[in-house]
């Protein structure tokens, strides 16, 4: 599944998973810097998610924590990523 085109302004609440619903390691989409990024979760709570993420066309990553409109689930891999999944 390719990058979502839906801002997380526009997403309807009743898609979007609470942060504690993910998993350590499990991938996601993070809206960071006006797109959505390959990221997964380093540990999630009903708050918030802390995601360590590829910022777009980025070789190097980010970490932060972020809440749960901001995330979804991703099913596409991502070679920078999800090596350490293989």
């Amino acid at each position: 599944m390719p990058a979502p085109i839906l801002k997380p302004s526009q997403r309807d609440p009743r898609d979007v998973y609470p942060t504690d619903r993910y998993q350590p390691a499990d991938p996601v989409w993070v809206y960071r810097g006006g797109t959505w990024c390959a990221g997964v979760v380093e540990t999630a709570s009903a708050g918030a998610a802390t995601v360590t993420y590829r910022p777009s066309g980025s070789r190097g990553t980010g970490v932060d924590t972020i809440t749960a409109s901001y995330v979804l689930p991703r099913a596409e891999t991502d070679p920078m990523l999800d090596h350490a999944l293989h």
